[in-house]
């Protein structure tokens, strides 16, 4: 039999962490209580490698209250309504990335649609860069919620 593929070592394989973005770690209010929630489900789970990472996470949070953000104008932390050409609808908050669910209309900070739409104000016609071809959208609201 070759040795090519034999172990050498037959202890456990080392658990590497979860990889952390280097871009700062912006939360909303909300977005601060699910990583202390995802913190102790994994203290009850006594899973260390993501005890770390929302300890970590926690640890590095730079929290944005959404009254600190300049209404009107598109930041952290606002719910965009807008439509493209096609009069298609799109409703999406812009959070922190550990909150960012896109099926449930949170969107990362740092991601193309969101940054797209930062500092546009209602009215203003944003392009967003799409693999399958640019799409034109209309702002038609903004808002500054915790929902």
């Amino acid at each position: 039999m070759s040795r090519a593929f034999v172990k050498e070592n037959d202890g456990p394989e080392p658990v590497l962490d979860r990889p952390v973005s280097s871009a700062p770690n912006y939360v909303t209010p909300r977005g601060l209580v699910l990583l202390r929630e995802a913190l102790a489900r994994a203290d009850a789970s006594d899973d260390e490698r993501e005890r770390r990472y929302f300890a970590d996470r926690i640890a590095s949070a730079i929290v944005v209250e959404p009254s600190s953000s300049t209404r009107g104008i598109v930041e952290f932390g606002a719910t965009i309504v807008a439509r493209d050409a096609r009069g298609a609808r799109l409703v999406v908050r812009i959070v922190g990335e550990d909150e960012a669910d896109p099926l449930h209309g949170t969107i990362s900070w740092e991601s193309p649609i969101a940054r797209a739409f930062t500092d546009h104000r209602v009215g203003d016609r944003v392009t967003v860069a799409r693999p399958a071809g640019p799409m034109l959208y209309t702002i038609e609201e903004i808002r500054y919620d915790e929902g």
